[in-house]
């Protein structure tokens, strides 16, 4: 599987066994990561950074003994080996997670409102070793991974307050005699696919409805990012998750393996991933046979749209922080900034000024403000696509160039103006820090070029005119729109798309019905006269 927006795009790595590293290099591994160059701050719980996979309530090795390395995007270097689980590993998970549903469904909403509450406490409580642990493997600053452990954590919140508050309906029956209800049940075993590019609150977002709903799960966690993952499922051992309701499975040069056991399993009654729309079309078919429930959040191609009456420094402060959020790495990043034609101009030269501002480097260091790409696939994808822009006639206003003296996956912040439709950024997602400005007349010209895309996940536009707003919210053919902002995500906000950017919602009040069925109940002879009457 290769994935543009990461949880199944991985490179097959050379097989290491487990083995090798015994007895004594594995605590090595751990240990020698805190003494490299870059400075990795110190783990004030060092019990957080776990080697192995969680089943069944255990840390377990993969049967086959093989591991892969978790390596450090910022340097290259090797921080540790995790199990690489294949088919059969992931066939014990989905025993494990089996086993456990009978009795976990029958919990009340308040006692799995309660674990989840204090799922979340130990979230918080950890946030800064959680943090330290996303920055050393994803690479974002870690201003920005305390973030996203802050963000992950109000999901295990969210949900802990939906989950006693399920209701089903009572219907009125059209036929005398009759009454009919409708109870929500859990779907049972579901298997979630997650990404690399929010190692945590990816994982958080999909486990916390599923929880909340009664489900057991078996979360294949994100090849490039395990550690994250691991530290979750520990932190899940302490909250009091029963055994066998959360499994964690790791496995990188194995992840299509382990997708396709997911999906092809007749035990597996759901199936959540995020990742590019390549992947999820192949997940999809695999499902088929089974004919699983399925959300899927898939590749984005996001416009964003200044209009000339806009207030142009909030526009910029809005564009900044969409399409630079984790170095371009989101799928809701803005990918197209359309620009209005009367305020082009002005809006390059000031968008390009705060673009100097950034700092460039290891996520540890102060004042950094960007860090790398996630590996040498995503500088490629970047640097093509800045060549392709330069030799069709744009503009580089600044950066476009590879930075080899931090390290060979960083690259440099990037505005280029003087974009076109034909121009492979148009078209295709970039996932990197590189921002094409494009130039549009009018309100229709620009929603047209914005419904382009075979994708629909978000969409943003900036304007003071209310009209304005409402029509062309209405018009994009986006699940998710922002108006006046560049940040659109959050745990009380339906999180999902249209067209090929996939189905279903995550988050919300909406949330948790992916991971239900909704049973009716028609009872019959209903209605008879009291009883006991002369």
């Amino acid at each position: 599987m290769k994935s543009l927006c990461a949880s199944a795009r991985s490179i097959a790595s050379k097989p290491i066994y487990r083995s090798q590293f015994r007895p004594l290099a594995l605590p090595t591994l751990v240990k020698r990561p805190y003494a490299m160059s870059h400075s990795v701050p110190p783990l004030n719980d060092k019990s957080l950074l776990k080697s192995q996979a969680y089943v069944n309530g255990e840390w377990i090795d993969s049967k086959s003994g093989k591991t892969f390395e978790v390596k450090d995007p910022s340097t290259g270097k090797v921080i540790m080996t995790m199990p690489e689980m294949d088919k059969s590993d992931t066939e014990a998970a989905i025993s494990a997670a089996a086993a456990a549903l009978p009795s976990f469904r029958k919990t009340t909403g308040r006692e799995r409102s309660h674990m989840l509450r204090k799922w979340f406490q130990l979230m918080m409580d950890n946030a800064d070793d959680l943090a330290k642990l996303i920055t050393w493997e994803n690479g974002k600053p870690l201003a920005d991974a305390k973030g996203e452990v802050i963000y992950a954590a109000n999901f295990f919140e969210w949900f802990a307050e939906e989950a006693p508050r399920v209701y089903g309906d009572t219907i009125p029956a059209s036929i005398a005699g009759n009454r009919v209800f409708t109870i929500k049940e859990p779907v049972g075993v579901c298997g979630l696919i997650t990404p690399w590019n929010f190692p945590a609150a990816m994982i958080t977002r999909k486990i916390g409805p599923a929880l909340a709903a009664g489900c057991t799960v078996v979360t294949k966690s994100p090849g490039e990012t395990p550690l994250t993952a691991a530290a979750l499922a520990e932190l899940a051992h302490r909250a009091g998750i029963p055994k066998g309701v959360v499994n964690f499975v790791t496995a990188l040069s194995n992840t299509a393996e382990v997708g396709s056991t997911l999906t092809s399993s007749s035990t597996v009654r759901k199936v959540s991933f995020t990742g590019s729309t390549g992947v999820g079309k192949l997940l999809m078919s695999q499902s088929a046979n089974t004919l699983k429930k399925l959300s899927f959040e898939l590749g984005g191609n996001s416009p964003f749209i200044v209009f000339e009456d806009a207030d142009l420094d909030a526009a910029v402060a809005g564009a900044i922080a969409s399409k630079f959020r984790s170095s371009g790495q989101t799928c809701v990043c803005a990918n197209r900034l359309y620009i209005q034609a009367g305020i082009y101009d002005a809006f390059a030269s000031k968008f390009t000024e705060k673009v100097k501002g950034f700092k460039v480097g290891g996520g540890y260091n102060k004042g950094v403000t960007h860090g790398p790409l996630i590996h040498g696939r995503a500088i490629s994808k970047v640097e093509s696509h800045v060549q392709d822009a330069v030799s069709q006639g744009g503009k580089v206003l600044i950066g476009g160039q590879k930075m080899p003296d931090l390290g060979s996956n960083f690259f440099q912040p990037t505005v280029i103006r003087d974009m076109t439709p034909k121009m492979k950024l148009s078209s295709e997602e970039t996932f990197g820090p590189v921002a094409g400005l494009f130039k549009f007349e009018t309100e229709v010209e620009v929603v047209e070029l914005a419904n382009r895309a075979e994708v629909g996940l978000a969409g943003y536009f900036f304007s003071r005119d209310i009209q304005r707003c409402y029509r062309v919210a209405e018009a994009l053919e986006v699940g998710m729109v922002g108006v006046n902002t560049g940040l659109i995500s959050d745990p009380a906000a339906p999180f999902g798309g249209v067209k090929e950017s996939g189905f279903g919602r995550e988050g919300s009040k909406y949330g948790i019905g992916e991971y239900m069925i909704t049973k009716m109940v028609t009872l019959g002879g209903m209605g008879q006269p009291l009883q006991g009457s002369s």
